[in-house]
């Protein structure tokens, strides 16, 4: 259970089975309370028009808590016809949003940071108990949200165009940048308030566009209850509309010619056919993807330092983010130390449940995600890496024995030719690569087909800036675990971590949302008509 002090008013009411009305969700009468929490688990609806429905699918996907392994919610696989019925409703809120000034649409958003903030405590239990993430973490994850909002308020500025008088003579041009039409938006569950609500809705709905959010199936409820918060700020019914769907349904959103666009975060496989499929039916994309970031430590680096950054990289959000750390490269002559530090710190990592803020690691997301890093930790022992800590068997509190929990895992002595050592693994597994130099580590970490982000630990100012020139990493953290920047800077994954032209957040995301459009004018009356109309019509300078 929650601690008693983050159980404040507002989160009461949220998990109170009685207050569902016009909620994202209802609690069927015949529904058994579960033997560890005694709470009955709630069956989800999907968002269309500002209203909350009861999807007509027969199939619903079990949503855990992942710290007990109870069953909290059930989401629905809506169907083919409510995918179609959220698109519709976009369209039609789309031309009164479009037309709604963008000092008015701003207000939403002032409105909407204002119950975020109001409501943080009650979104970071509710993340925590359906993710997994510890409670900073998981506050965090919201707070991302708030800091795309934030950022999402000076769309005046950033929506403004250019002009010039005069660009020949008598002629001028102006340029404006508009807004396109309906997004579609397909979330992973690693973060179900930040990506589909922080990267995705507010610079879509501030730029005047309209969204079909489609919700992780694993874990929505932030998302939907996020979405409550939109409306009760202002947002105006279809504007924004959300479900939860299998692939098959999903599929529509990447065809429909309604879409003008989509944005999507999660596998390197999916992404690469999110971004072939939706391209190919003349949608602007931007898919995020996989990473295998590496660190490079060298023989200079603060090694206590480095190691509790590491730490921090590898085990956060029990390592279930594309910015994690799984690989460090480090030079020999320090090797050995380094080693030594981050088992010592590794082994200081406490379990327990995600919303107890004593936690220093929560679980992975479900058991079918266990297993998949628990293979991974098979594969890596049969390659012939050296397993120095292993987390296959952790202890946890007698509450987590149903949860589903891997302890942090690290292996030594990985090679290149070692897929454990290439591929992503998503969980709290951290592989060590040696080297002789510098140079020798940058061409290791250059190999990656990855280039999410990128890292070194280093005193040296040369070292620092040739790794910063160097690297194919597209967000580079010098002594920096986590270089996630800021969402004004974007989000700004390289190589086969990102398919498309156009970043998430930043100035690249409100480009990615609107398009531009050039207006040329002349004036004159009947007394200045020439004998003859130029066949550039006067926007020619030279000839």
């Amino acid at each position: 259970m929650a601690p008693t002090s983050v159980i404040t008013d507002s989160v009461r009411e949220s998990m109170s089975e009685s207050a569902t009305g016009d909620r994202y969700y209802f609690v069927p009468a015949d529904a058994k309370p579960d033997p560890i929490s005694g709470a009955r688990a709630k069956r989800l609806k999907y968002g269309v028009n500002g209203v909350w429905k009861e999807s007509k699918t027969s199939k619903y996907m079990p949503c855990y808590d992942p710290s007990t392994g109870a069953v909290i919610a059930y989401a629905p696989q809506c169907t083919s016809e409510e995918v179609e019925e959220v698109i519709q409703s976009a369209v039609g809120a789309y031309p009164t949003w479009r037309d709604t000034p963008v000092t008015k649409r701003v207000q939403v958003l002032f409105r909407m940071k204002q119950l975020l903030d109001e409501h943080l405590d009650e979104l970071t239990y509710l993340l925590a108990q359906e993710n997994g993430k510890k409670w900073d973490e998981a506050m965090g994850d919201v707070i991302k949200v708030i800091e795309v909002v934030e950022f999402a308020c000076g769309a005046p500025e950033m929506m403004k165009g250019e002009s010039l008088m005069n660009v020949s003579s008598g002629y001028d041009t102006v340029q404006f940048r508009e807004p396109m039409g309906v997004f579609a938006g397909i979330a992973p569950w690693n973060f179900p308030a930040m990506i589909p609500q922080g990267w995705m809705v507010p610079i879509c709905v501030v730029t005047g566009n309209c969204m079909v959010l489609k919700a992780a199936s694993f874990a929505p409820q932030s998302a939907m209850r996020i979405t409550e918060l939109w409306k009760e700020a202002g947002l105006p019914a279809g504007v924004l509309n959300i479900v939860t769907t299998s692939r098959n349904e999903a599929e529509i959103l990447l065809k429909h010619p309604d879409i003008k666009g989509v944005t999507f975060v999660g596998s390197t496989s999916v992404g690469l056919h999110i971004y072939s499929t939706a391209a190919s039916h003349g949608k602007r994309v931007q898919a995020l993807t996989e990473a295998k970031n590496h660190a490079l430590v060298m023989s200079d680096a603060v090694i206590e330092r480095a190691a509790q950054g590491i730490i921090n990289s590898f085990c956060g959000c029990a390592g279930e983010r594309c910015m994690a750390l799984p690989v460090v490269v480090v030079e020999n002559s320090v090797a050995d130390k380094l080693v030594e530090a981050v088992v010592r710190l590794a082994k200081e990592v406490n379990l327990g449940p995600a919303y107890e803020k004593r936690t220093g690691m929560g679980p992975v997301i479900n058991q079918g995600h266990k297993d998949f890093v628990l293979n991974w930790i098979e594969t890596a022992i049969k390659e012939g890496a050296k397993l120095i800590l292993d987390g296959r068997k952790p202890t946890v509190p007698h509450s987590c024995q149903g949860g589903f929990f891997i302890g942090p895992t690290i292996f030594d002595h990985v090679t290149e030719d070692m897929a454990s050592g290439r591929e992503e693994i998503f969980g709290p597994v951290l592989c060590i690569k040696r080297v002789d130099s510098f140079e020798e580590g940058l061409r290791i970490m250059n190999n990656s087909r990855f280039a999410n982000g990128s890292v070194i630990y280093t005193e040296s100012g040369h070292f620092a800036r040739e790794f910063a020139k160097r690297t194919d990493g597209g967000m580079v953290g010098i002594n920096v675990g986590i270089p996630v920047p800021l969402g004004v800077f974007g989000f700004t994954g390289h190589k086969q971590s990102f398919f498309g032209d156009l970043h998430c957040m930043g100035r690249d995301g409100f480009i990615f949302y609107t398009e531009t459009k050039n207006v040329t004018s002349t004036w004159f009356t009947g007394k200045e008509i020439p004998a003859k109309v130029s066949t550039w019509d006067g926007t020619m300078t030279r000839g």
